[in-house]
């Protein structure tokens, strides 16, 4: 009976000693399995000592009442008598519910943590295959492998071996279990075992010594044939074999499975023979394999089977591996595989990932991986399977720095141990952080956190993940730096040769100029090259993710000598988080945003603005400019300044475009591509207006003072009047005056035509902005009609001589500049034209099919391939125009909706009005958004305008690029524009010419 109080002084004891259970606790410890040691004070410290006292507890009830009459007392004396078996039961059961599980189905087994020699302390392959020998059969194999693993878990917990030893004790594990599961095989099919020779190379973390608790076995099979045996045959055997090797650690029996064994590392995956000789693998490593094949092969290591074989197939295929980095194709494989890949990362699980994640596991392993491709090739010293002792290396090299390998190496080996007791807990193949407020606190008291555990387990492990994103790009170029700035006398670092093969390896095509330009930039004492130091390691990163790094770091050389000396351009890259990253990817991604900004560098400042992307209204813009030509002393003077403005919202427009269509580090790429070109069109447009109606008054203002002795508008048509300029298109327009009372006709004419060639010529003189040039060719008769006419002239021609065509071009007019009322009255005179009533008759739809016919077969230059003509090429630009404006002449008058000057703003209105189906709808607004979108890219790439894509094959990667598509896959892009745009021009067939 238990006396008053009792309960309240066990209860409370329990809680100090970190049971969160104490009530259940309290009944374990009064079963009569622990009737001899529950009053043992070493029992409840050791138990609160572990990581989970209540499942260490539970775990231990359940292995002393499977234990005989005769066991148990041994197994209670001996846990509370001697320390080493008590910290390394109790830790494991404290740990581990899958070998608690283990134990109480194999009572027995507890006896492998009584000896404490020091073999047992680090036991190596020989021991391990020493603990195996006596399994015959697949369920005694995985007893036999479990009783091993449950050494290997007790060491660890009890901190006797680190988690890198673990790693490896683990991988040597494998490699017994390896050898077992084969001679398993060859016992069971002693014929096929005399037919041939099979070697097993372990890949992965296995062949690198570095094995987790639960993860699949990698690894590679290699055969021959038995001499005297037949080629075929004796493959064939070797695969019998491999299979059943394969299935005797695989397969799942009464005590559950060891691990998966995955072939799928070997040369053509799944769909390739599962054993291949030795020459066939050469065969297909020196003609077919990717780089991919041979960062993997970096790990390549022969645990098992022939050790004759093994060891021919690594001497063969390690000069390959190590050679890789000269491959034709590498710096292409390599940049894509530095982009992470966690597209297949559920969004829930992101955060929770300790291998994929940001700043996981796979971002030092992959960092480790290809400095070694680069430089192993020419220092023997970086051959390694292991990622800390290859690490090490590096540092020792001089290829890592040593403070950022030194980071690196404590984030690494944190976020192994964490990976290790998540999996160890259930056994069960997992990189997922619990989310369970107990796992947390088992999982943080594991690792020695024991005062506020779940508290302290998030905090170190983000700060880990931190440190390894910020240093994942860092450790590629840091050591660039350190060769050319060399500060620190004696300190190993990087020789020419090898900074040369790291910027080779990362995409820079002329490593000896980016050189050059790092050391102008970064050496030095002074407070400049310091911060520019921490700057480019990042920099350099950014830049090798576009297609033209070389370029953007030679206009990043440019920029920082035009502001260097300005004391706020690198306090801005340095302090503004967004600044630097959007700086570098405008520079990298073609000529025009950095030949615009080299014009006026000091727009840098708009890349650190939260709101310096946004494009500025119409009103703003008009306002600006009017106010500087106001404030000017000379037309020209107005003009200019009007044309800086141009210049420096073009760059803000350009770069807002370029930013979020490649998307940044903290903000992916635009999904909907229809409101990046809407936002583009809308700005160079609305910027063009604003420019011209800063000409139109410097040219009055200089001429006649404040007002002209005639009214003028001027009319956007085209492309401008329909808000969808490109970055280089010119201003189609139409002129339209009113003589002023009491002026004479001819006076206001001639004022008229006055005021137009000086706005030409401001517009046009030579200055370090761009031009803008004015095109008035959709005038009634074109170039042979006069360049203005009064409203009454144009009702006179559209009433008596107006051609389809041109109320077609009609379609799109509106006002832009200069007189407002008689803008409007334009508009009033023109809308019966270009929306008849009724609609156009078969004769004009006819007229208007006749006249696309004719400009397809005559319009499109010569050589050029209409598949890929943006404008004029089959279900381009033209294409669906034309379909939306015969619509448009054909309904508008009915329709409100199509009475707009915008392209899918009218496509939008005839969907909803039911003109046209839903799914040709879309098909008709994604190649119309699509071909708009490489003409913008092609601008922004070249500094030019043009209709096809680029023909130089690195211009056309950064067109694929700016359009979201990977290094290396411009074949799916050309592929992607045929077929989309193929299916656009069905559609225009059905709904323009009615087929």
């Amino acid at each position: 009976m238990t006396v008053p109080g009792r309960r309240s002084s066990t209860f409370m004891r329990l809680l100090r000693s970190g049971f969160t259970a104490p009530s259940a606790a309290a009944r374990l410890l009064d079963s009569d399995a622990l009737a001899s040691v529950r009053t043992d004070p070493v029992l409840l410290d050791a138990l609160g000592a572990t990581a989970d006292p209540d499942l260490a507890l539970l775990g231990l009830v359940r292995l002393a009442e499977a234990q005989s009459a005769d066991e148990r007392p041994a197994l209670l004396d001996t846990l509370v008598s001697a320390k080493p078996l008590r910290d390394r039961l109790l830790g494991v059961l404290g740990a581990s519910e899958a070998l608690a599980d283990h134990l109480a189905r194999h009572p027995r087994d507890w006896h492998a943590l009584v000896t404490y020699e020091a073999a047992d302390l680090h036991p190596g392959l020989a021991e391990f295959e020493q603990g195996l020998a006596q399994a015959h059969d697949p369920v005694a194999l995985r007893v036999a492998y479990r009783r091993c693993l449950l050494s290997i878990a007790a060491r660890d917990v009890c901190g006797t071996i680190d988690v890198a030893q673990t790693a490896a004790e683990l991988a040597d594990l494998a490699t017994a279990t390896l050898r077992a599961a084969l001679r398993i095989a060859s016992a069971a099919a002693p014929d096929d075992a005399a037919a041939c020779r099979l070697a097993v190379i372990a890949m992965g973390k296995c062949g690198g010594n570095e094995l987790n608790y639960v993860s699949d076995v990698d690894v590679i099979f290699v055969g021959e044939t038995a001499p005297g045996t037949d080629e075929g045959k004796g493959i064939q055997a070797a695969t019998r074999l491999a299979s059943h090797l394969m299935r005797i650690c695989s397969e799942t029996t009464v005590e559950g499975t060891i691990w998966p064994v995955d072939a799928n590392l070997r040369p053509e995956g799944r769909n390739g023979p599962l054993v291949r000789t030795l020459a066939s693998h050469l065969a297909y490593y020196q003609r077919w394999a990717k780089t991919w094949e041979f960062q993997a092969l970096l790990k390549a290591r022969a645990v098992a089977g022939d050790a004759d074989l093994g060891a021919q197939y690594i001497d063969a295929i390690t000069p390959l591996v190590w050679h890789a980095a000269e491959r034709e194709n590498f710096v292409a494989d390599v940049q894509k595989m530095r982009r992470r890949v966690v597209d297949n990362i559920p969004a829930a699980q992101v955060d929770r990932e300790l291998k994929l994640g940001p700043g996981g596991l796979r971002d030092v392993e992959f960092a480790v991986q290809l400095l070694q491709l680069v430089h192993g090739r020419s220092d023997a010293g970086l051959h390694s399977g292991s990622t800390l002792d290859a690490l090490h290396a590096l540092a020792a090299g001089g290829y890592v720095g040593r403070t950022d390998a030194a980071q690196l190496n404590d984030a690494y080996r944190f976020l192994r141990a964490m990976e290790h007791r998540i999996q160890l807990y259930r056994l069960r193949r997992t990189h997922l952080v619990p989310e369970d407020e107990a796992d947390l606190r088992r999982l943080g008291r594991s690792l020695g956190l024991r005062t506020e555990p779940v508290a302290e387990l998030n905090k170190a492990w983000r700060r880990h993940a931190s440190v390894v994103r910020r240093l994942h790009e860092k450790l590629f170029y840091r050591p660039l730096l350190d060769a050319v700035a060399q500060l620190a006398p004696g300190e190993a670092r990087l020789s020419p040769r090898a900074a040369g093969q790291r910027l080779e390896a990362l995409g820079y095509a002329d490593p000896a100029s980016a050189l050059r330009h790092l050391e102008a930039l970064a050496s030095g004492v002074t407070r400049k090259a310091a911060i520019q130091r921490t700057l480019l390691p990042v920099m350099l990163g950014w830049f090798a993710d576009s297609a033209d790094p070389d370029a953007g770091l030679l206009n990043f050389r440019k920029v920082s000598d035009a502001l260097g000396k300005t004391p706020w351009y690198l306090r801005l890259l340095r302090d503004e988080g967004a600044a630097a990253e959007n700086l570098a990817r405008v520079l990298s991604a073609g000529r025009l945003a950095p030949d615009l900004l080299m014009r006026a560098p000091e727009a840098v400042a708009l890349l650190g603005d939260p709101g310096g992307l946004s494009p500025r209204t119409h009103e703003a813009l008009e306002q600006e400019v009017l106010a500087a030509v106001g404030r000017a002393e000379s037309a020209e003077a107005g003009v200019a300044a009007a044309r800086g403005v141009r210049r420096r919202e073009l760059f803000r427009t350009a770069a807002a475009d370029i930013i979020r269509s490649y998307g940044t580090e903290d903000r992916p790429a635009e999904e909907d591509t229809g409101a990046l070109v809407d936002r583009v069109g809308g700005a160079v447009s609305d910027l063009t207006a604003a420019t011209v109606a800063g000409a139109l008054r410097a040219a009055v203002r200089h001429h006649w003072g404040e007002t002209l002795p005639t009214r003028f508008a001027i009319i956007g048509v085209g492309r401008f009047g329909g808000h969808e300029l490109a970055y280089g298109s010119d201003a189609d327009v139409l002129f339209v005056h009113e003589p002023r009372e009491g002026v004479d006709e001819q006076e206001a004419a001639k004022a008229a035509q006055t005021v137009i060639a000086e706005m030409r010529r401001l517009l046009q003189l030579p200055t370090a902005d761009p031009p803008l040039l004015i095109d008035a060719d959709l005038r009634p008769e074109g170039r042979s009609g006069p360049l203005v006419r009064t409203l009454s002239s144009y009702a006179a021609y559209y009433r008596r001589w107006s051609l389809t065509w041109e109320s077609q071009a009609l379609l799109r007019a509106e006002p832009v500049a200069g007189d407002i009322e008689l803008g409007a009255r334009f508009i009033e005179l023109i809308d019966p034209l270009r929306y008849p009533v009724e609609g156009l008759g078969e004769d004009a739809v006819r007229e208007i099919r006749r006249l696309k016919a004719r400009m397809e077969s005559e319009r499109l230059p010569r050589g050029a391939d209409p598949t890929l003509h943006t404008k004029l090429g089959r279900g381009g630009l033209s294409d669906v125009e034309w379909t939306v404006q015969l619509i448009q002449m054909q309904h508008a008058w009915s329709e409100p909706g199509l009475r707009t000057t915008r392209t899918r703003e009218a496509l939008a209105a005839a969907h909803a009005a039911g003109l046209i189906p839903t799914e040709e709808a879309q098909i008709l607004d994604e190649a119309w958004v699509l071909a708009t979108r490489v003409r913008n890219a092609v601008m922004l790439v070249r500094g030019r305008a043009g209709d096809t894509f680029p023909s130089e094959a690195r211009e056309l990667a950064a067109v694929g690029r700016y359009l979201g598509y990977a290094e290396g896959t411009v074949g799916e892009l050309l592929d992607d524009y045929r077929r989309i745009t193929r299916r656009a021009r069905a559609v225009v067939d059905d709904l323009f010419y009615g087929a």
